[in-house]
């Protein structure tokens, strides 16, 4: 719980260095208590649900008012950092926190708030042959996290106070980094205040001008890799490369479709293969089978200011072992540095099964 602490402070200890760097920016402050329920995405994680967990959301956002063409695009959204604190009410799986960053986005007349944010989270308790045998949601202290918060939102009610309440859903994973990896989604009823920062009136919402110029069909290049593990736990941990090439076409200022192909280099299935091969000789598995796989895959981009969020469902053509289907798809970030060059975080799953967390780089020639 020490290292959770230090994070929650090192958090804490940013905000103020951030409001100094936003000082010309109207800002807010939002805190957000939650209590509410771990979901039974799994029946292998039944042991682990036993109590409500509760906790905090706490954010700092920075408002935008059209300064550049995407705010007015998405009707001025937010941009903030985030930390949760979670009590998962069941020792077995200890305390979450995490820091995050996050978008807000307004509908209704902008009383109505949604919020995205990806970040990573510290696990007090995880996984433990000897000690946690019991917890096979997390294999690790470090997860990959998620959250979405829904609220009726209102600034100013009293003086630079305001209220805020609605629900919140939160996920933990460390998407196969290493085994086990059943992962929760905590879904919590809201209700909180928000505090604005920023002295004076609210500037106008004004639309920067936009044009948008056509482009051709573009050729995008990837490499990816990281390290993940098979659910065979104590398998050993390994390195995974993935060589992409597609072709995308943007159709306006928002979206781009996508198709094109992946090369897999997936060493953990080279355990896989041995370890069925030896341990199930009922499963058939030839020890000689190929873990490499290529993939086809169609896809969509969505862009948002220098990042863009890409979805991508594909199947696999060349396929020699059977591991959890033929159809996977991808979900994940890309940043952009100039008109060419990126950077990309990915989630690789089958369904709702997560094989690995993606780190590429690439270029849209």
């Amino acid at each position: 719980m020490r290292s959770a602490g230090v994070i929650l402070l090192c958090g804490l200890l940013a905000i103020p260095c951030l409001r100094g760097q936003e000082s010309d920016r109207h800002t807010t402050l939002d805190f957000n208590p939650f209590y509410g329920s771990i979901l039974l995405h799994n029946p292998d994680i039944t042991h682990l649900i036993q109590g409500h967990p509760a906790g905090f959301i706490l954010g700092w956002n920075t408002k935008t008012f059209g300064e550049e063409p995407w705010q007015g695009r998405f009707n001025y959204p937010d941009t903030g950092v985030s930390l949760i604190y979670q009590d998962m009410a069941e020792p077995t799986l200890g305390h979450n926190l995490g820091l995050y960053l996050h978008y807000n986005f307004y509908f209704l007349r902008r009383q109505m708030q949604f919020r995205i944010g990806q970040g990573i989270a510290y696990n007090t308790n995880p996984y433990d042959a000897e000690t946690n045998f019991r917890n096979n949601a997390y294999g690790t202290h470090l997860l990959s996290s998620t959250y979405l918060m829904l609220q009726y939102h209102r600034e100013r009610l009293w003086g630079r106070l305001g209220l805020r309440a609605g629900i919140a859903l939160v996920h933990y994973s460390n998407a196969n980094v290493k085994a086990p990896n059943t992962s929760t989604n905590t879904l919590g009823l809201t209700a909180g205040l928000v505090y604005h920062l920023g002295e004076g009136e609210l500037p106008e919402y004004r639309m920067a001008e936009d044009p948008f110029t056509p482009e051709p069909v573009r050729l995008n290049l990837v490499f990816r890799s990281g390290v993940n593990e098979s659910d065979v736990i104590g398998s050993g941990q390994f390195p995974f490369y993935i060589f992409s090439a597609y072709a995308d076409k943007r159709v306006g200022r928002l979206s781009a479709f996508q198709i094109g192909a992946d090369a897999y280099f997936s060493n953990f299935l080279k355990e896989l293969i041995r370890f069925q091969a030896t341990a199930f000789p009922e499963l058939s598995v030839d020890p000689g089978s190929d873990y490499r796989r290529v993939g086809l895959f169609l896809g969509h981009e969505l862009f948002v200011n220098k990042i863009s969020v890409i979805t991508q469902l594909g199947y696999y053509i060349y396929y020699p072992f059977d591991f959890e289907g033929r159809v996977y798809n991808r979900v994940g970030i890309k940043r952009y540095f100039g008109k060419q060059w990126f950077g990309a975080i990915s989630l690789k799953s089958h369904a709702a099964k997560a094989e690995a967390l993606e780190f590429g780089i690439g270029i849209r020639l």
